[in-house]
């Protein structure tokens, strides 16, 4: 009987262990199997749960619409003026204020509809209106830099000035020249001819100087230059218009006449936002043989005497030559021509 009861318990624990998923035999003790059993339920316990993944969806979006958002503003910036995007947004922009109100009999459902419907618009008008009103803010602060501390640079003229035309002139590789040298420094070298250029265009012209470069270079270089007061207005850096990355000078913003402004320079037409205004003239770099100033007096001469009702009618005759040799070519012309009258009208007298 002990030896059958013994069968039985044995064939009772054999089907335990298959119905448990256990070995049916195990040489494991005790405490290995309950150590086996901990490690298992630890390794159930660290693996990755499903919110997880969707915390990480969710932060994806986020960047991608924040992004997305830097995107789209950096492209509107770009491609149209803010009155543009005002233009473009107005019509989305007025619906927000068009939708009709939740009237009191309307379902729960119909309700949480027109509730996340007006949400879902709200968000993008006001990051539209934010983002106008940043770009609005911005635009001014840079405009105070980029635009000509004035708009009117020079004082008024006196009434009986008014006839007087206006000569504007570069400073840098036109009237002087600015060179470093490692063993010496900065020097700046007055160009052949300048003292007499302007003292005599004093007496024909209101002399003024505009250049590009910062007052705290401008000042002390006229004040070595112009001992005799002869330059009436200084123009540095503040009066210019910054635009693609250049300063350039705004003859529009003068308070003068533009018929009667002549600007020149030796970048002109690279520096001067009103080309027709411009007399280019060779860069000079310490040339000791340059006549450029002293050729141009006779040309300036003629223009103060003669008063042309537009001096830019005058220039645009002269684009694309050199006007101080064009100007003698002319004059001899006429005097040839002048001779010739002459010469005929004294045969038909005899």
């Amino acid at each position: 009987m002990s030896g059958q009861s013994g069968a039985a318990r044995s064939r009772a624990l054999l089907l335990l262990a298959r119905a448990s998923g256990a070995p049916p035999f195990s040489t494991a003790s005790p405490a290995a199997a309950a150590a086996a059993s901990d490690a298992s339920s630890a390794g159930a316990r660290e693996q990755p749960s499903p919110p997880r993944k969707r915390w990480g969806l969710l932060k994806f979006g986020a960047f991608a619409a924040v992004f997305g958002a830097l995107g789209a503003a950096g492209y509107a910036s770009y491609a149209y003026t803010l009155e543009e995007v005002d233009q473009k947004t107005m019509e989305f922009r007025k619906s927000m204020t068009m939708l009709q109100p939740i009237e009191e009999d309307t379902s729960a459902f119909e309700k949480f509809q027109a509730v996340a419907y007006w949400a879902a618009m709200k968000v993008p008008v006001t990051a539209i209106e934010l983002y106008m009103d940043v770009r609005s803010t911005i635009e001014d602060h840079i405009r105070g830099f980029a635009e000509p501390t004035s708009d009117k640079l020079l004082p008024d003229l006196e009434p009986q000035h008014q006839h007087i035309f206006t000569l504007v002139l570069d400073l840098n590789e036109t009237l002087v020249y600015s060179d470093w040298q490692r063993e010496r420094g900065w020097r700046t070298f007055k160009r052949p001819g300048v003292d007499a250029f302007i003292e005599h265009m004093g007496k024909f012209y209101e002399v003024v100087v505009y250049s590009d470069q910062m007052p705290m270079y401008v000042d002390p270089v006229l004040e070595r230059l112009d001992t005799k007061g002869i330059i009436t207005g200084r123009l540095s850096r503040p009066a210019t218009k910054y635009k693609d990355g250049k300063h350039y000078r705004d003859l529009s913003k003068l308070n003068r006449n533009p018929a009667q402004v002549i600007y020149i320079g030796s970048h002109a037409l690279d520096s001067c936002l009103q080309p027709e205004n411009c007399v280019t003239i060779k860069p000079w770099k310490l040339e000791t043989d340059d006549t450029q100033l002293l050729d141009l007096i006779p040309f300036l001469e003629y223009v103060a005497m003669v008063r042309p009702s537009d001096i830019r009618t005058v220039l645009a005759s002269y684009q694309g030559r050199d006007v101080a040799a064009e100007f003698i070519e002319r004059s001899k012309e006429h005097q040839r021509r002048m001779q010739e009258q002459k010469h005929h009208g004294r045969m038909w007298r005899r």
